[in-house]
């Protein structure tokens, strides 16, 4: 049975039951939206570089003494990838679709004690003040799916406890058996998060291969714990955070590089490992004279070295023993700091801006290796808020201040919406990259895009 069909199928109580409650104000809720979201590139063939339909649909209960929620995906999302006549068969390549369970969890309230809240399933667990960027939320993986869509996340499943102290402070405790990796980017951009190869001189790279080595999936192994003081005090929200877990991106721990002919072609590959990671943040949002200002850190403390040995003993078949080049990718003895500081101002003419600095992105690890981002956004609602125009909006990347004109990245996106009923919304864009040196975004200058998305919400 396609999934699609057994989804229907499984939802059809729900709707049953919503439907003969719908006097019960602690019915079962459904909501969700409908988007449509499709990218052609500008670059001549304009080849199409997103094509994705999504339809959410959001289940939410609540009683006195729990709540029932859950996040669905039903998704049309990419190209037919026909390659022979056999995909003709599959419907899953001619149009390919997949369901995902983004979150499904309940959360009982007074559990115990009155001031104790247990949340049990799948959840995402948000941790930050910061606007999508967030150094200190490392509990759920990265879902970079889509490079543009930055701060989205994947549930985890977890157990959750929320311990109020008082009205102000409370005590937030995660536990996470199962190590989750973060998924890479698709379509246009799925090298972008790749490192380059780097070979020596008289090499030339042939072909590329790779073994991931994941944690073993037992109690202590595979699991994250994560533990938040969150306070109020004096028209200040804060908070401190700990993260016993690890990094979502694996690193190239070991490289096995091997020739394939006289001219010096090469083979190499890559044992990717997970590295276990203590993270320690802090984080701060408050409001001045009408301006928000927030303010996040976090120190990200390998627990070991991480060090990558290249093993060139296929070179030296007389060598009595294996010829091995180790390289230190991050030394436990230094932790790295990435931050993001930044403010927001809604003005009384309609106009909305957004700034914020951030040092250190997703994929940056160690402190030599943190570039320095700012995004900017300014947009302007006309017509009683039903057109909204974002001139200004994107960012600027600096990778190396000393020669900042070979080293640099431009993000330019400017976007217009319209809010064509209460629950539709159409938006056009484009995204512009540019830039110099060995950054993400400067790497995207041959994938200047633009972008229609349609929003339908019930």
């Amino acid at each position: 049975m396609r999934k699609s069909n057994l989804f229907i199928i499984l939802l059809l109580p729900f709707f049953a039951i919503s439907i003969v409650n719908a006097q019960d104000e602690n019915s079962l809720k459904i909501s969700g939206e409908l988007l449509t979201d499709e990218r052609f590139l500008f670059k001549s063939p304009n080849d199409w570089a997103w094509n994705e339909n999504r339809l959410t649909l959001k289940l939410d209960k609540k009683t006195e003494r729990s709540k029932f929620y859950s996040e669905v995906w039903l998704r049309n999302i990419g190209l037919p990838g026909i390659t022979s006549s056999s995909d003709l068969y599959n419907k899953g390549i001619v149009d390919p679709y997949n369901l995902e369970i983004r979150e499904a969890y309940v959360q009982l309230y007074g559990f115990l004690t009155k001031n104790l809240d247990v949340t049990i399933g799948r959840q995402r667990i948000v941790w930050g003040t910061a606007d999508k960027l967030n150094p200190t939320d490392n509990l759920n993986p990265y879902d970079l799916e889509d490079i543009l869509d930055f701060g989205r996340h994947r549930g985890s499943d977890a157990i959750t406890l929320n311990y109020y102290l008082n009205y102000d402070f409370s005590l937030q405790a995660v536990f996470i058996p199962f190590f989750q990796p973060a998924n890479m980017p698709v379509g246009v951009f799925a090298n972008a998060l790749n490192p380059a190869m780097e070979l020596p001189q008289g090499m030339v790279l042939k072909g590329v291969s790779d073994t991931i080595m994941t944690p073993r999936y037992n109690l202590g192994e595979s699991s994250t714990a994560g533990l938040k003081f969150k306070g109020f005090a004096k028209g200040v929200d804060f908070s401190a955070s700990y993260v016993w877990g690890y990094d979502g991106l694996p690193f190239a721990t070991r490289n096995t590089l091997t020739p394939i002919d006289a001219m010096g072609g090469t083979n190499i590959n890559s044992q990717l490992s997970f590295a276990r990671t203590h993270i320690i943040g802090a984080d701060l949002a408050t409001s001045i004279a009408g301006i928000g200002f927030w303010a996040e850190a976090a120190a990200f403390l390998p627990e070991s070295d991480v060090i990558m040995t290249n093993d060139l003993t296929a070179f030296y078949p007389m060598s009595p023993t294996p010829v091995t080049q180790d390289s230190l990718i991050l030394d436990k003895t230094k932790p790295y700091i990435k931050f993001v500081v930044g403010g927001d101002y809604n003005f009384s003419d309609g106009s909305y801006l957004n700034f914020q600095y951030m040092h250190g992105f997703v994929q940056e690890r160690g402190a030599e290796n943190l570039n320095d981002y700012f995004f900017l956004r300014y947009e302007k609602k006309f017509f009683n808020e039903k057109l909204k125009v974002a001139p200004l909006g994107g960012g600027f990347i600096i990778t190396d201040w000393s020669n900042i004109k070979d080293n640099y990245a431009l993000v330019y996106m400017p976007e217009i919406a319209y809010q064509a009923t209460v629950n539709a919304e159409i938006t056009l864009s484009t995204v512009i990259f540019d830039g110099k040196g060995d950054n993400l975004f400067a790497n995207l200058k041959d994938y200047n895009m633009c972008m229609l998305k349609v929003k339908y919400s019930f």
